[in-house]
Order: C-alpha cells, then structure tokens, then sequence
C-alpha cells in the first residue's frame, strides 16, 4: 500500500504541472503554404519540422496536375538546418494545383508523411494521386511492429536470466533451464535485430516486404541513425555469445559433484557494462534521442530498461526453477530467492521511478492522458504495474515465509522440540529424571499422543507453492507491461500532439465572425446573421453560421447558402454548402486558396417563397510560418 500511495502521488506532482513540448516530428511549415496561390512559378518547394529529420532520395515529391513529377533532383537540409527538407523544381512550370508529397525519419526513428496542396495561377483539378495510409499502416510496417516486441522479449530474457545468475544464485548457470532461457533471449534478440535491420530501408521509404533485400537500400539503412543502432546492437550481441559459450565451457569443464564456479567482480562488470550498452542501442535511436532535456532523457531510459529486464526477466526465471522438477537438493535456495526479491523491489522502484519521468517528458499534461493515444496506453500501463505491485506484495509474503522457515534458528528451535519428546503411557506417572531417554517395555516409542501431534517435516513446500503461483500472475501482468510498452515506444508521444494542438491554436487566433444585418420580410423586422470562418486563412475552413431575430433569439429558417469571391483574381463564387445542424448551419471542409479581400455573399430563405442576399468583406490571411 505505501508503494501505491507513493506511485500515486509522484504521478499527480509530475503530470499536474507538466507544460506542452515536442517529441516526434510534425510538419510546421511549408513554402509555398498549403493553399496558397501564387502568381509565378516558385523555384523550391520548402518544408520545416518541428524537429530535425532524415530523408531518403524519394522522400518529397512534387507532381504536376498531370500528376507528373516537377523536382528532378533529391531533397536537401534548405540552409544546412536540419529541420527542413528542400527541392528544387524544373525550369517552365504550367499553370493549375500541384500536389506535393513528402515521408521523412523523425529523430526517433518513426518515419512520417503527409501531403497539400498549391497552385500557379489559378487552381484547377489534379490527377495527381498520394497514398493517405499511415505510414506504420501497411505490411512493412506492422511486421516492424511485431518484430520490436520480439527484441524488446529478448532483451528481457538475456539481461534477467544473467542477472539472477550473477548475482542472486551463481550456480543457476549450471542449470538446464537457465541455460535455455539465456538462449532463447540471445536468439530471439539477435534474430529481430537482423530483421529490423533489413526491413529499415523499406520502412522509411514505404517499400514492400521483397525490398528488404535490396542492397543499396540496406547500405543507406546503415548510415542512418536507427541502422546504426541495430548494427552496434549486433556486434555486441557476437561479444555476448562468445562469453556466454567460455561460461558455459567452464560449467561443463566442473568435476562430477563438485561446486560449479562461482562468478567473480570482473564477470559481474562486464556483464553490466554489455547490458548498458544493449539498452544505449533502444534509447540512441528512440523517443529519448528527440525531443527536451535529450541529456538526461537517454541516461533515464537506459536505466527503463534494464530495471525492465532485471524484474521481467528474473520473474521468468525463477519461475522456470521453482517450477523444474528434479531431486531435493536441486531446489531453488531460499537465500537465492530472498535475494531477488529485494533486487526485483530495487528494479520496480528504479521503473516507477525512470517510468514518472518518462511520462512527464512524453505528456505534457492531463488532458493529454485522455484525449491522445500515447495517453489513453500509458493510463492501461500505469493501471497494470500497479495491479502487478499488488500481486507483487503477495510474492514478498510468501517469501518471507519461506526465508523464515528456512533460517538457522528456526531449525534450531526444530532440532530442540524433537530432542524434547518423551514417550508416555496415558495415565502412568510421571518417569523418573534418569529415565527421560528410555523407552518404557509396555509402551513402545511413537504410540504416545505426543508423537501423534509431531509437526510436518516442513512448510517450505507450502510456501514454495504459494510462491509459484503468485510469481506466474506477476510474470504474466510483466509481459502485458511488456507489450503495452513496445506499444508506446511506437505511439506518437502526447507532446507532439500538444504542440500541433498549440500551433493551431494561434492559427486559430484569426477566426473570423461577420455579423450581417437583414430584412425579415416583416415590417419593423430586422433579424442578423453571425458567419464565423475558422481559423480564416488559407486551407481548409469550417464555416458556420447562425441566424438571430431582431430580439436575439434564434431564428430558423428554410434555407441559407454561402459563397465567397475573390473579385481581383475572379475566383469564385466558391460554395461553402452549408448544412442544417438543427440549430445552426455549418461546413467543414471550404477550401480557400490565396490571401486577400474576400467578398461573403449570404442568402437567406425566410419563408418558402421570400429570400434575401446581403454581403460582406473579409480578409483571409497566409498559412503563419
């Protein structure tokens, strides 16, 4: 209950004064604007990001009306900034819309695309056709997926089976099922990281499953950071199979019966320093490299990590030795298991702790934690580890049990208790001092109501058992976290949404509200209409609009159209459509396409066969940059 309490109110000081940031990328700014049209052709097309990115050769398209392409060379850092990415277009460009489509590598790792719109000209239609899927939504990207759990079990795996090995219990690593475990993990790491190495390439370009193959793609996979990360990852992975071969060898090279080598200093500091190298492979090349305070967000989610793999994958393994079958004297110490529980307490804190700060940076806020999807997850994480610090409470339960049962004075106090029992004859007065060790001739040894009350040989079994069981639910709650995590490792953080959500707040900050004035069709009946263009700039607008009668009530009438002109340029008349929204009118999707004094034309139908038009001027403003 106090680990609870604490969690709770570490989450309330950390989330409640949490401000907005960034973390993945997010488009920020473009030249031309979305929308906008200009009255020459540009000579590039530029974009900036709210964070540095990484792009390939076809990472930003520009496609005519005919929806052929316009830039003949690749993108570029525009000024050597590397939040921007910038083509060069062809010399003589047509006149109409043209469309440009961009997919680029944010600092963490996840790729990101999007495509608008701008005209030379005057607008016109477009053939030009850009895939609208989510860039993890396609067959490359869900195996990805897949294939980062996979790593992130093995890391699991590999770190807690040598952590339990090293430090809780030395001759565990002359056992068969520790042996395996540390295989399964070094092979299901290694695996996924040559996977996730050759599907990179296509999954920052949008490639096909068959193009993992494509060398030219994997050598640029390589040079970028996330390759770079998977390729350090392997190389320390062939180190870590050579030590664990030479342990193994020396476990086997043991005498029949003796007392399997025990692990010294230098072995416990090189493993440590290979499990924080693996962890520094994930946190280089995931949210912790993006984003505020990078300097002590790394060393933060290195620590994640491996108090990840130290409880998670310990749990398994003294799961897979309480449950092994075999002899007595093969069973799980006692002192051994006392002595993961208190590193598996150590490593919870360390993730309650690392976890709170993790939420803060990639948050924000507690609106976040209900209205984005990085925040809806985390609330499922934090509602399992603390599902998982309940049963966890119970696993310390019965280990103090068994710790107890095992103790030297309590078998002490056993030894006393048998050496204590006399053999008495019901009813028969007491035996003389010098006869306590004898055994009267008319009533043999064990027949007497005290022998019958003898305490079971032992609880460690019971306790054992109690164990086991509560270890299993810990170890299957600790893979849900698991998964849940990997989840959030490829969610767009919360801040980023924030910080879309800021940047069209102060876009929004140009709403414009017309209040027109009209005739009611009745005398001394004078009602008005209030037309609110949101956020009034070029792009996509909505378009509501509300009808007031000469009192202030609201007033319904049969029909209300909307059309805005640019007279200078002659566009328009453009339709916004409005509908009835059964009490207002409204359109959601009213396209302007260049800055400058618009002309608001508003008809009103009164009555089936009365209607009115009145108009209205106003300036819509650029995209803001």
């Amino acid at each position: 209950m106090t680990v609870l309490v604490l969690v709770a109110a570490v989450l309330a000081l950390l989330l409640g004064g949490a401000g907005a940031a960034s973390a993945h990328a997010g488009l920020s700014g473009s030249d031309p604007a979305d929308g906008s049209v200009l009255k020459t052709e540009p000579q590039h097309v530029t974009l900036t990001f709210t964070e540095s990115v990484s792009f390939s050769d076809d990472s930003l398209r520009v496609l005519s009306p005919a929806n052929e392409r316009v830039n003949p060379r690749p993108a570029q850092h525009a000024d050597g900034k590397e939040n921007t990415a910038r083509v060069e277009l062809s010399g003589k460009l047509p006149q109409g819309t043209y469309t440009v489509a961009w997919r680029v590598v944010s600092a963490d790792g996840h790729p990101i695309s999007g495509a608008f719109v701008f005209s030379i000209g005057r607008p016109s239609e477009t053939a030009a056709v850009v895939a609208t899927d989510s860039p993890d939504d396609t067959a490359v990207g869900r195996l990805y997926g897949v294939l980062r759990h996979v790593a992130y079990s093995g890391l699991a795996l590999l770190v807690g089976a040598a952590t339990f090995v090293l430090v809780c219990w030395p001759t565990a690593g002359a056992t068969r099922p520790v042996r395996r475990l540390l295989t399964v993990g070094w092979v299901a790491l290694t695996a996924s990281t040559v996977a996730l190495l050759l599907l990179r390439g296509p999954y920052e370009s949008a490639g096909s499953v068959t193009s993992a193959f494509d060398l030219g793609q994997l050598g640029r996979a390589v040079t970028t950071r996330s390759g770079g990360a998977l390729m350090a990852r392997l190389v320390l992975l062939a180190v870590i199979a050579v030590l664990l071969r030479r342990w193994a060898r020396r476990f086997d090279g043991a005498d029949d019966g003796a007392r399997p080598p025990e692990p010294g200093s230098r072995d416990r500091q090189v493993g440590a320093l290979l499990a924080v190298a693996l962890a520094v492979t994930w946190a280089f090349a995931e949210h912790a490299a993006a984003g505020i305070q990078v300097v002590l967000a790394m060393p933060v989610a290195v620590l994640h990590l491996l108090a990840m793999g130290v409880w998670l994958g310990g749990l398994i393994t003294l799961l897979l030795l309480l449950r092994r079958r075999g002899p007595a004297d093969q069973g799980v110490p006692a002192s051994a298991i006392a002595g993961f529980s208190r590193m598996a307490f150590r490593a919870v804190a360390v993730l309650v702790g690392t976890g709170v700060y993790q939420s803060w940076r990639q948050v924000g806020s507690w609106e976040a934690l209900s209205s984005t999807s990085y925040g809806r997850t985390l609330v499922v994480k934090v509602a399992v580890v603390v599902l998982v610090l309940w049963v966890a409470s119970y696993s310390r339960r019965w280990t103090a049990r068994l710790v107890h049962e095992a103790s030297p004075a309590k078998a002490v106090r056993v030894r006393a208790a048998e050496r204590a029992r006399v053999a008495q004859t019901v009813g028969a007065p007491p035996a003389p001092a010098r006869q306590d060790h004898d055994t009267a001739p008319d009533a043999p040894a064990g027949d007497g109501p005290d022998e019958k009350a003898a305490p079971p040989a032992s609880d460690a079994d019971t306790y054992r058992r109690g164990l086991r069981r509560m270890v299993t639910v810990e170890a299957v709650l600790g893979v849900v976290v698991l998964v849940i995590t990997t989840v959030l490792t490829g969610t767009q953080p919360s801040r980023a949404a924030g910080e879309k959500a800021a940047a069209a707040s102060v876009a929004d900050s140009g709403v414009k509200v017309l209040t027109v004035p009209f005739d009611m069709g009745t005398a001394n009946h004078q009602g008005t209409v209030q037309i609110t263009l949101s956020p009034g700039r070029v792009g996509e607008n909505t378009v509501e609009a509300v009808v007031f009668t000469a009192d202030g009530g609201l007033a319904s009438v049969p029909e209300l159209r909307v059309t805005l002109t640019q007279e200078e340029l002659g566009i328009g008349p453009l339709d916004a459509k409005l509908k009835n929204q059964k009490g207002y009118w409204a359109a959601y999707d009213l396209r302007l396409p260049m800055p400058g004094e618009w002309t608001v034309n508003v008809t009103i139908r009164t009555t089936d066969i009365d209607q009115v038009t009145v108009r209205e001027t106003v300036r819509i403003t650029s995209v803001p940059r």
